[in-house]
């Protein structure tokens, strides 16, 4: 089996939409020489990529249930310091107000409870993430990169189903030696700008 990335059998479409016309311009793509497939990931790779998705997922509902209690609390005159760890701290106000009324208080009540368990899923789905890693080759030896984490290692090994081939700096997030250079070198002339004044 070989997959196509459905923009390389979009040009061989002749008119219309339908499954016909679509099978026919994947035949006649197929047969092209210069035709490059999509390598297949492996099924220890697609539930690495699983547990990453999740992990982004939960995330991603533990910062929305942290605004909500913080923009709702907000809304009493109950403050604290942004950041995920000063929760606890906005919680336990909220607790001690004696002021708020008991429909705000089951919210935020059930908002805490929902974080706490975002939290603890993200932590599982983090320790699966790290046996992950532990358990692949391609995975460990891009830790050894600096600035490259068993997270962010585990991620390209999960997504790169060939090793073989090369991997972008910028698909790292990985800063090229050239561009730190000419950020030093842009630096040290903006700062001999300055001082000439």
């Amino acid at each position: 089996m070989r997959l196509m990335p459905p923009a390389y059998t979009k040009p061989y479409v002749k008119r219309g939409k339908n499954d016909a016309v679509d099978a026919e311009a994947i035949c006649e793509a197929v047969s092209r020489p210069g035709m490059r497939f999509v390598p297949i990931k492996t099924a220890e790779q697609q539930a690495a990529l699983m547990l990453h998705k999740t992990r982004e997922l939960l995330v991603k509902q533990r910062t929305m249930s942290v605004n909500a209690v913080r923009s709702h609390l907000a809304e009493f005159g109950i403050v604290a310091a942004k950041g995920i760890g000063r929760v606890d701290e906005l919680l336990e106000l909220a607790k001690e107000d004696a002021t708020l009324p008991s429909a705000t208080m089951m919210a935020v009540k059930v908002l805490g409870r929902q974080i706490e368990e975002l939290e603890k899923g993200i932590e599982d789905l983090e320790k699966e993430i790290a046996k992950a890693h532990a358990r692949s080759e391609t995975s460990q030896s891009l830790s050894e990169i600096p600035g490259i984490g068993k997270m962010v290692a585990s991620v390209i090994a999960a997504s790169i189903p060939d090793p073989s081939v090369q991997v972008c700096t910028r698909f790292c997030g990985l800063a090229r030696p050239h561009a730190a250079a000419k950020l030093n070198r842009w630096q040290t002339v903006s700062r001999g700008h300055h001082e000439g004044r």
